[in-house]
């Protein structure tokens, strides 16, 4: 029934993706992300976890996460995953409380990548933060207005260019990098990168969800700077690692990962969620990972997940018609479904509400929390690899090439 309701939502979306002569591919990939403001919405598509509803496991993860006794929104809704809360959990409390980043240069990263993604929820979590970091409210609303306003200086704007850039093209140009490598080591250049990273996951989530700001909290958004995002074009792939890998055996992303090994053992759960504890089908999985690998253009992350990672046509997935999208011949409605939720995700920090009844309409809490999650992790993974540079072996199968796309 559900997969028939699924596909009764889908009739309008089909419509608009098929034109009298087949298909529309041309366009493979989604606009870039910061197009448009994204939307907010202002009640919960996934309501936080009652505390009628907690088990021990639940109360567990509360003494650990909140132990002031304040549940925030944010956590009592990933409560409807609890082994997820604990891996995201546990990697956002390292970067809160481990950071080697100055906390100022910390709360300009977190408070430019809410307004980016549009998180109201975030922003209101992080203007308090950035004020005990010595920022003041005319600092805040600079923020909102980007790194070319008046007034900051080269160290702070690259810190705010660093975001937008991850953000809009997921990679990073050479001078924003440089500028902050100047007076960065390793440990706080992956830490730039992951604050950033880390918090569009988290942000895309809970706007998707609805997760609404603490009634503890009073900082909103500025509503009076318009939304615009003002990025260099996309420089080329890297040929070369920013962050070489560890020597030995294993994957070129867990060696690079792990030259910082304890934000890489902290991280490890979000991953490990999303390839072995995660509820979706191998097939749901890997066409939602390529098709983000695809639209932020990783073509390490793609390498790996159509051969030795992913075995995508082990799964039955061709990997040329994730490229070409949701528009190509031959998908399920439901496939269609997936593909147009990635690429929502991807463009708009968003999923819209025909997109999500459609997905709700096949997968229960869990399942569709884990699709969120699958997304926004791979998204990150993917931003992470194109920053640092992580190389593809000369024997990994390269990105397929579909004429005209963009």
């Amino acid at each position: 029934m559900k997969r028939f309701l699924a596909c009764l939502v889908l009739i309008p979306l089909l419509i608009s993706l098929v034109s009298p002569v087949g298909p529309l591919i041309a366009q493979s990939r989604p606009d870039a992300p910061g197009s448009q403001q994204p939307v907010r919405l202002s009640t919960p598509r996934i309501a936080p976890l009652p505390e009628s509803q907690w088990t021990d496991q639940h109360r567990e993860l509360v003494r650990e996460y909140a132990p002031d006794g304040r549940v925030g929104n944010g956590l009592s809704t990933l409560l409807h995953v609890p082994e997820l809360a604990e891996a995201i959990m546990r990697f956002v409390r390292f970067l809160d409380q481990e950071s080697a980043l100055e906390p100022r240069h910390r709360s300009l990263l977190l408070l430019r990548t809410a307004w980016l993604t549009h998180s109201q929820y975030h922003w209101s979590v992080f203007a308090a933060t950035g004020r005990e970091a010595g920022l003041t409210d005319a600092e805040l609303r600079r923020v909102a207005v980007g790194p070319d306003a008046d007034g900051w200086n080269d160290f702070d704007a690259a810190h705010l260019r660093l975001a937008d850039q991850l953000y809009r093209n997921s990679s990073v140009t050479d001078q924003t990098w440089t500028t902050l490598g100047v007076r960065y080591n390793l440990v706080q250049m992956f830490e730039a990168v992951m604050n950033v990273n880390e918090f569009t996951l988290l942000a895309t989530m809970f706007n998707a969800m609805g997760v609404q700001p603490d009634a503890w909290t009073s900082d909103r958004l500025p509503t009076d700077v318009a939304y615009r995002i003002a990025t260099p074009d996309r420089e080329p792939p890297l040929r070369n690692p920013r962050m070489a890998p560890l020597e030995g055996n294993g994957l070129r992303v867990s060696r690079t990962f792990n030259r910082h090994p304890r934000l890489a053992a902290a991280r490890g759960g979000q991953g490990g969620f999303v390839l072995r504890g995660s509820p979706l089908s191998d097939h749901d999985r890997e066409l939602l990972i390529l098709r983000i690998g695809w639209n932020t253009q990783a073509e390490y992350e793609w390498a790996k997940h159509v051969g030795s990672v992913g075995r995508a046509r082990d799964h039955g997935l061709e990997p040329l018609r994730i490229a070409e999208g949701p528009g190509a011949a031959g998908w399920s409605p439901f496939s269609v479904t997936l593909l147009t939720f990635a690429d929502e995700i991807y463009r708009d920090a968003m999923v819209s509400d025909e997109t999500w009844a459609a997905i709700t309409a096949e997968f229960d809490t869990r399942e569709t929390i884990a699709a969120l999650m699958t997304v926004a992790n791979y998204r990150l993974v993917s931003m992470s690899l194109n920053a640092f540079g992580v190389q593809i072996l000369p024997t990994d199968e390269r990105f397929p090439e579909i004429p005209g796309a963009q």
